[in-house]
């Protein structure tokens, strides 16, 4: 059984809702008034929110530190383990995403129990950031030196806010990104956060990736197009659809949280 599987047992196509921390200390929008008991206190209410939902799994990420760096600051990393291990659920698994740097999710990831992180698993990108190159080797390698062989790592192989340097198709870099690279998860992205694929493109990444590997919708996750996108994709990662007016950098809105999950589960 894959490690994905094992996480997942029960779900056929698991729905995994995306829970923003508010900016990190040290980063442009952080609220320094609120603090990270603020912080805390907010991811609370919304890990509460997305349970009572229904979602079969969490994933915390630090969205709202943009500009986004490629190097994590250590005082960042402190921060969001401290809010991850005073918010992760008790009743589903959760996972660790930071952007973008594989090494700072992984370090938050095993400091906080977490059961899947997510990052961009290879090639060479254009990015709001400057180049990113994804150093997987190292990734793949800490996990063990890091005796955490049970840790998922989703790999995104159409990354949001880039370009890749090179003619292989999307569906040719997640074939080599799930043998070469070792992914546990093959994710698929639209252009931006809230962005959906196009759908003949997951298709495709579906077809080349082998079955035992599942290839998961990573954005434009939507109430109303959930059920056509789940036909292809093996489950998905939704964050915008779940915010009030839709709006990523909103807070989460119960409503539209329930009537997600309502949707999916009808496929």
């Amino acid at each position: 059984m894959s490690r994905f599987a094992e996480i997942f047992p029960d779900s056929t196509k698991p729905l995994i809702a995306m829970v923003h921390l508010p900016a990190l200390p040290g980063t442009h929008f952080y609220d320094s008034e609120s603090g990270l008991d603020g912080a805390i206190t907010q991811v609370q209410e919304e890990v509460a929110v997305l349970i009572d939902a229904g979602f079969d799994g969490l994933l915390f990420c630090n969205e709202n530190d943009r500009p986004y760096r490629k190097t994590a600051k250590p005082a960042a990393i402190a921060a969001m383990t401290r809010i991850v291990t005073e918010c992760r659920p008790a009743v589903v698994p959760f996972g660790v995403d930071y952007l973008w740097d594989a090494q700072a999710a992984l370090a938050v990831a095993v400091a906080t129990g977490a059961s899947f992180m997510r990052e961009v698993g290879a090639g060479v990108w254009e990015t709001d950031m400057g180049p990113l190159e994804p150093n997987t080797a190292d990734l793949i390698e800490n996990r063990r030196y890091l005796d955490r062989m049970d840790l998922a790592v989703m790999m995104n192989v159409s990354p949001e806010f880039g370009s890749g340097i090179g003619r292989r198709s999307v569906a040719d870099v997640a074939q080599s990104t799930a043998m070469s690279s070792l992914a546990d998860v093959i994710l698929v992205s639209g252009k931006m956060a809230g962005d959906q694929p196009d759908k003949a493109t997951l298709e495709q990444v579906r077809q080349a990736v082998p079955k035992e590997i599942p290839v998961l919708l990573n954005t434009g996750a939507r109430a109303e197009t959930i059920a056509e996108f789940l036909q292809v994709a093996d489950g998905c990662i939704v964050g915008t659809a779940l915010k009030k007016c839709g709006d990523t950098w909103n807070r989460v809105d119960p409503e539209r949280a329930k009537r997600f999950v309502e949707a999916a589960r009808s496929v």
